[in-house]
């Protein structure tokens, strides 16, 4: 695959350039280093559901079965999915690194895992959207990550959440906590899943895997799904024994050894008392004089056209997080062809101007 081609031109990844010294010591020491530094990285939402226009959830909002879902992926071409494309945007925006949603809810995979044929190189795209976006981002240097739906998995008959399908709102994951021991799952044959697809994604040189989402009961007061039946410890000793610089996260933190935290849309205040480097994920819609009119998405939204975030409030956002000592995850979904939105190119890339001349607010 991928991976195993680009691990053998340089012995320290290029995203790393400059931690070398750092890297011959601890690869992982380097990773965390070097994504301390990062500042901005480039959130994309792209999948399925892109085709329908209406939220990377409608699967469930409209209760869509399964069976009718999949058949989206006979439509699936991809066909203005352009990886070289996309990491120049990224670099012209000030970026340091792209995350790709690889695997979201409803299981559709992006890159060419041998555990499903619910996946883009066996759609009409006939491609490996992970595999081209890695490689260019290798190629220009950027780091590269690997969103993946842990937890959640509308397509698979033994993951968690199988039995609440049909309810019809969004799950309410507090007053779930047992559900993955419910109406005959094995849980063992989806964490094999889970494990083997991992595995499959180390072979791209990802910088991180960024896992989502947050279903977990994860900190004192706060009520989810009991993290120990899913043995994260021996996933996350999996990949670092694969591939050591590879960091890990999992939101706010679940078992307590992620590399750093990820929170949605807030700031998790004991970030500071854990060591660790913190990442705020966003999205460029809606901008706020709409939060109350739209619904809130990562994957596109058709009904959002014209309402995105401006440059001015990108550079608030950025100023609010670089003070505070934060990442900047920053999201757009990409139109049901795979091309990248205009409304929100044209305002990044403004902003990256911006950066350019004045560096980043708030640091």
């Amino acid at each position: 695959m991928w991976g195993l081609v680009l691990a053998s031109v340089s012995s320290t990844p290029a995203y790393l350039d400059g931690y070398g010294s750092v890297y011959d010591t601890s690869p992982r020491e380097a990773a965390t280093e070097w994504f301390d530094d990062a500042t901005y990285g480039l959130f994309l939402h792209y999948g399925l559901y892109s085709l329908l226009e209406n939220h990377e959830w409608v699967q469930y909002y409209e209760e869509i079965p399964p069976e009718e879902y999949a058949r989206l992926q006979e439509y699936f071409t991809a066909e203005h999915f352009d990886a070289e494309a996309i990491v120049e945007f990224a670099q012209d925006a000030g970026m340091e690194y792209i995350n790709l949603t690889t695997k979201h809810h409803d299981g559709f995979c992006l890159f060419d895992t041998d555990q499903t044929t619910y996946k883009s190189t066996a759609a009409p795209a006939g491609r490996d959207l992970v595999g081209e976006l890695a490689e260019a981002c290798h190629d220009a240097g950027l780091g590269f990550f690997c969103y993946y739906s842990l937890g959640v998995d509308w397509a698979h008959p033994h993951a968690p959440n199988r039995e609440d399908w049909g309810h019809p709102a969004r799950p309410d994951y507090d007053q779930r906590p047992g559900c993955y021991a419910d109406d005959g799952h094995e849980l063992s044959r989806y964490l094999d899943y889970v494990e083997a697809q991992c595995l499959e994604l180390l072979e791209y040189d990802p910088a991180g895997i960024w896992f989502d989402p947050a279903v977990f009961s994860t900190q004192p007061g706060k009520a989810g799904w009991d993290p120990e039946a899913f043995d994260l410890p021996s996933l996350y000793e999996t990949i670092r024994s694969e591939r050591p610089e590879t960091l890990i996260s999992f939101k706010d933190g679940v078992t307590g050894t992620e590399d750093f935290v990820a929170p949605e849309l807030y700031y998790d205040s004991h970030r500071e008392d854990l060591g660790k480097p913190g990442e705020v994920c966003a999205c460029m819609l809606p901008s706020e004089e709409y939060e109350d009119e739209i619904r809130h998405s990562w994957g596109y939204l058709k009904a959002a056209e014209g309402k995105h975030k401006t440059e001015s409030e990108v550079w608030e956002l950025l100023r609010e997080t670089c003070s505070k000592g934060y990442n900047l995850l920053l999201n757009t979904g990409p139109l049901p062809d795979g091309s990248l939105d205009p409304e929100d190119t044209d305002v990044l890339r403004r902003v990256g101007d911006r950066l350019a001349d004045e560096g980043f607010p708030g640091e």
